[in-house]
């Protein structure tokens, strides 16, 4: 079995998983934020009640990221929702951007970043404040949640409704993906990212490329990225239509796990040396050049070379793909 099948048969209980099957499965952690998590509160207490109780309390994680640096008053009151229900059910990992008040007009940024519980983007948040560790399923309501998947884990999005069902029972019904192989060779030069690779892998699938299948990135090259790295590649998985995102774990994913997560006992899975994978693919790193997604879509693909003559009014460097302390730090050098 790859990893992927795995993970979901150890949580269905079964001892053997394949493609196409559909199984329920127990989930170890749900997130959700400002714009899904209304929804997602509204049906769980149209369905199990007002005063039911979520399945476990330490493994609901709320994060609100979206509706943050806006005057729309509409937007607050999306984040004061997301606060009464973390008070009505002591939910323990609440990331609330304090600064946000309910009065009108743009809330004043915080200025001393120790001295708030914001953490900013959720797919960044979850695993720096240690709630992803290899061999675990995790959900969150966004889509790209299988930015988790860089830690060994298996992460994907869902909607409103389905998170509702796991807030209420800790469990999921899934169809097993299949599982298509990006093996990248040789060390990541400097004039490389991740992003780099990711588009090189879209541009050579498509859009639609991977849809309902793991992507599972693999070699000494994937080995030679930091996590941050890692995380670019699974993030954009959704960019292909992927369920899911993995890359394997190694003592640079386990280093980063125990420094951040409370939970000393979890699993590392990989796949079987028989695997079946759906496709293969495989790229030599020092061949490969910097890239661009021209508009208006990720597969969209050419050389920055080819581009050097477009004029750039405009950069930014952030969201839930290229916000990381890396990224930064890369743009900056």
């Amino acid at each position: 079995m790859t990893m992927t099948e795995k993970i979901l048969a150890r949580h269905s209980g079964r001892p053997h998983v394949a493609p196409g099957e559909n199984v329920w499965v127990d989930v170890d952690i749900l997130m959700t934020h400002d714009v899904c998590g209304p929804g997602t509160i509204g049906i769980f207490h149209e369905q199990f009640g007002r005063n039911a109780r979520v399945w476990d309390a330490d493994r609901v994680v709320v994060i609100p990221d979206h509706y943050i640096f806006t005057a729309d008053e509409k937007c607050h009151r999306n984040v004061q929702i997301l606060r009464d229900f973390v008070k009505e059910q002591g939910l323990k990992y609440y990331y609330d951007p304090d600064f946000l008040t309910m009065n009108p007009g743009m809330p004043s940024p915080y200025r001393d970043p120790t001295k708030t519980r914001y953490k900013g983007v959720c797919h960044k948040a979850l695993p720096e404040e240690g709630h992803v560790r290899p061999g675990e399923i995790l959900l969150g309501t966004d889509s790209h949640t299988c930015t988790a998947g860089a830690f060994g884990q298996f992460a994907t999005g869902v909607g409103n409704t389905d998170a509702a069902f796991t807030l209420g029972t800790g469990k999921t019904w899934l169809k097993v993906p299949p599982t298509m192989k990006f093996t990248f060779h040789g060390q990541i030069p400097p004039y490389l990212t991740a992003k780099d690779l990711i588009l090189a892998v879209i541009g050579e699938i498509g859009v639609d490329g991977a849809t309902y299948r793991t992507m599972y990135f693999a070699g000494d090259g994937i080995a030679s990225l930091t996590l941050e790295d890692r995380m670019t590649l699974t993030n954009m998985a959704i960019e292909a239509g992927g369920k899911n995102g993995v890359c394997d774990v190694d003592e640079k994913t386990l280093a980063y796990v125990r420094a951040r997560s409370n939970r000393p006992n979890w699993d590392v899975v990989r796949d079987d040396p028989g695997a079946r994978y759906f496709a293969e693919y495989e790229w030599d790193l020092s061949t490969m050049d910097p890239l661009v997604a021209k508009p208006h879509s990720p597969d969209n693909r050419d050389t920055a070379h080819n581009c050097r003559d477009v004029k750039l009014d405009r950069a930014y460097i952030g969201s839930c793909t290229g916000g990381k302390i890396t990224d930064m730090i890369f743009a900056a050098n």
